[in-house]
């Protein structure tokens, strides 16, 4: 394993997290999942300060982000800010009728940096949520990291994502949208995706249930 590689693993490997599945190439470039990135910050204690809005408009939005990782002694702490950006068809691309959330994305830009920051991993690998230049064109082609995991080709995966969140928007009732997920067709699509992003789909499906009044505890489940 490259040293660079061996430095993600061991680090993701302190927070519990395992190298293959979490972590994948796009043509040398290192990445690694938001959701990735979001237990390794619950797991370190990593607090965010209450982020900062540089700037808001209909179609960007940037923000601060500033996180505090604990010291090994009482009363420490590292502190470390960054950047989160956001702007349709620039370094945000939707496509259809997916809505854009651009605060929702510039939001978790900010955070996985700073994460990445702290756990001294910045500039070894990369959120997915990165940059849209990760989601086809020039960095399309992907090559697998890790002996136990098979990437598909992410252009194609999140083009899959948002064909599945363009549907489960279109759902109207509650009943629908577990239809939809429990469809042979949504099913055999998920199985296609990556773990990560599988679950991102369910969380957003979740979402929409909820939105149309589901109590949480009852009725069916998404799949």
């Amino acid at each position: 394993m490259r040293t660079a590689d061996k430095q993600i693993a061991d680090t993701l490997v302190r927070y519990g997290e395992p190298f293959a599945g979490n972590v994948w190439r796009v043509q040398g470039t290192a990445v690694i999942y938001h959701k990735t990135l979001e237990r390794i910050a619950a797991q370190a204690g990593i607090r965010f300060d209450p982020p900062t809005i540089i700037r808001a408009e209909r179609d960007e939005a940037v923000v601060l982000v500033t996180g505090r990782l604990p010291g090994a002694k009482a009363g420490t702490e590292r502190v470390e800010w960054s950047i989160g950006e956001a702007l349709v068809n620039v370094n945000y691309r939707v496509s259809g009728k997916q809505a854009a959330y651009v605060y929702a994305m510039a939001e978790k830009r900010g955070k996985d940096r700073v994460i990445l920051k702290l756990i001294e991993l910045h500039g070894l690998v990369y959120s997915e949520e990165e940059a849209d230049e990760f989601r086809g064109g020039r960095l399309a082609e992907v090559q697998v990291v890790g002996d136990d995991f098979e990437a598909p080709a992410f252009d194609e995966v999140t083009e899959a994502e948002a064909d599945l969140k363009r549907a489960i928007d279109a759902t109207d009732t509650i009943n629908a949208v577990t239809d939809l997920m429990l469809a042979g067709e949504t099913q055999q699509i998920l199985a296609g995706m990556p773990q990560g992003t599988r679950d991102e789909v369910r969380d957003y499906a979740k979402a929409r249930l909820v939105a149309l009044g589901w109590p949480g505890t009852k009725g069916r489940r998404a799949a």
